[in-house]
């Protein structure tokens, strides 16, 4: 039973201010606030050890209300403040107009459930005009509406000032409910039969400092719905994908029906392709990389990020396969980034791919590699006798490898180059040297080891080398997390579960790890069993 309820009219932020409060009381150990946590975080004898955070604030308060978590109890007090709002909702129909569209931030998100709740209350509203029978897919609404006047097919109104096309093509609806698609095709085929303009969009402010781009209605069924059929339309109507956001969203995904139409209609320019090629990347995606690469796209081409497809498959840690395919199909390896003015030789070593560095000899390039950079890549192949020769003749050398070991130790941890670890660990760099930036890509925080990135990363051989080398095992990263808890989060979180296995978590434990700030069951029964029976051992 819960210990409090929510008053008629609760307010989240005021919430939110109470769980700074309770945070900072329970922090400064005050009596009343630790009884709290006492009576209702799950997890509370864990938090000794590792600190109350504000999240953990947040929970306390959302079980003392009879809710299971933050997110579950803010849900309930947006529908709740919503329900309310229904009641003398003045604009129904614009109201639901904007929940039942694109969120203004990040455009997949948002469910239906604000938008549910208005067409219960106000059912008219799904009949109300053109806008709201195009955001619903209502084919046969449309139709009626363009029936009494054919100009309501281009003429912009609702919330947003958008035209019918536009409400149709960021419509939640056609992005959620994918059983619709049939309808939003045939209301889309309408409107531009009746003259809407394939290319119609709205304008949008982004980045920092603010810029304009434009959200094409193509971005819409390509990008956000990834709807295969309404895409194929709007090419067949003259709509143009070389905008900045279809080439750059259509690519996330493994299903790529709506890449192949893109393709197929061969109305995609340079730059695009080599967008969805880098895409493809970030998305260690080799099918899609196979398709954008026959459809054309060169690799060599140097994108708005400063890299080719080449240098962002090194940054991106692929798989050989990719890099295979991109040499190939002609990728250039001499050529050089505009971040940081190194080539594919050089990204390689420094990113520990020695698999990579074989890969382009055995094809015949030349790395011509001198100085630091020739080290470090001796370290990446796991050739020590070459590394120490080199050390040995400029002595400077080692000196700055062992300045930027925790970063190099990091990097050859992540794609699991166990030889590169143990390279740079003979060579004096410290098992609990830390990466002192972190990569936002991988999720790896700020301060992190290279025990850190292995575990994350699901390496269990350089887990092993790493402990065997005395990496302190319940060092946090810059987030507060221990190896052992982003083991387990590698197990059942994470997109990489070709690789999952206990092994991690069964040599961390062996180690001493503690388990504090891991739930049981975590969600994999072979590391609950692990878990299971060293919580009990040293009970």
């Amino acid at each position: 039973m819960s210990d409090r309820s929510l008053p008629d009219r609760p307010n989240l932020e005021q919430y939110k201010k109470q769980a700074k409060e309770l945070a900072r009381d329970a922090g400064a150990e005050l009596p009343e606030a630790l009884a709290r946590f006492h009576r209702s975080h799950p997890r509370v004898r864990e938090l000794a050890g590792s600190g109350i955070t504000l999240t953990d604030a947040q929970l306390v308060i959302a079980r003392e209300h009879g809710y299971p978590s933050w997110p579950a109890f803010a849900k309930q007090i947006e529908t709740l403040r919503l329900i309310r709002a229904l009641a003398d909702l003045s604009d129904p129909v614009n109201t639901f107009l904007e929940v039942a569209t694109v969120d203004r931030g990040w455009h997949g998100a948002g469910g239906l459930e604000h938008a549910e709740m208005i067409l219960a209350r106000y059912p008219e509203v799904g009949t109300a005009n053109i806008y709201t029978a195009a955001v619903l897919g209502d084919a046969a609404g449309v139709r009626a509406q363009l029936a009494q006047d054919r100009s309501l097919a281009t003429t912009k109104g609702g919330p947003h000032a958008w035209d019918a096309m536009t409400y149709l093509c960021f419509s939640r609806y056609m992005r959620i409910e994918q059983t619709r698609s049939a309808g939003f095709v045939a209301a889309a085929l309408a409107l531009l039969e009746a003259g809407a303009d394939a290319n119609t969009g709205w304008e949008q402010s982004i980045d920092s400092p603010p810029r304009m781009v434009r959200e094409s209605a193509i971005y819409g069924a390509a990008g956000i719905a990834q709807n295969a059929e309404l895409t194929r339309l709007l090419l067949e109507f003259g709509a143009d994908p070389n905008d900045e956001e279809t080439p750059y969203h259509v690519a996330e995904t493994y299903d790529n029906a709506v890449l192949k139409v893109l393709l197929d209609s061969r109305r995609l320019n340079a730059r695009s392709l080599a967008t969805i090629t880098v895409r493809k990347c970030d998305w260690h995606d080799d099918k899609g990389l196979a398709l954008v690469l026959a459809s054309g796209a060169d690799p060599n081409f140097l994108t708005v990020w400063k890299v080719t497809a080449l240098h962002q498959s090194i940054r991106r840690d692929n798989g050989l396969v990719m890099q295979q395919m991109l040499l190939d199909h002609g990728a250039d390896p001499a050529l050089t980034n505009g971040v940081d003015g190194r080539n594919a030789f050089q990204m390689a070593a420094y990113h520990g791919r020695g698999d990579l560095l074989a890969e382009l000899e055995r094809r015949g390039f030349a790395a011509r590699l001198n100085g630091l950079d020739a080290l470090v890549a001796a370290c990446a192949r796991g050739d020590l006798e070459s590394a120490r020769s080199i050390s040995a003749g400029e002595p400077e050398l080692l000196t700055r490898l062992l300045a930027m070991g925790g970063t190099l130790l990091a990097r050859f941890a992540g794609p699991g180059n166990d030889a590169g670890v143990r390279c740079l660990l003979m060579l004096g760099v410290p098992a609990d040297a830390v990466w002192p930036e972190g990569d936002g890509y991988w999720e790896l925080a700020r301060s992190s080891t290279a025990l850190h990135v292995a575990a994350w990363r699901a390496n269990h051989d350089v887990v092993r080398t790493l402990i065997s080398a005395g990496t302190p095992v319940n060092a946090p990263d810059g987030r507060g997390r221990t190896a052992l808890q982003l083991a387990v989060k590698a197990c059942t979180d994470s997109y990489w579960s070709c690789r999952r296995r206990p092994n991690s978590v069964g040599a961390l434990l062996s180690a001493g790890a503690d388990t504090g700030g891991i739930e049981l069951p975590t969600g994999y029964e072979d590391i609950d069993v692990l878990l299971t029976r060293e919580k009990a051992r040293r009970a």
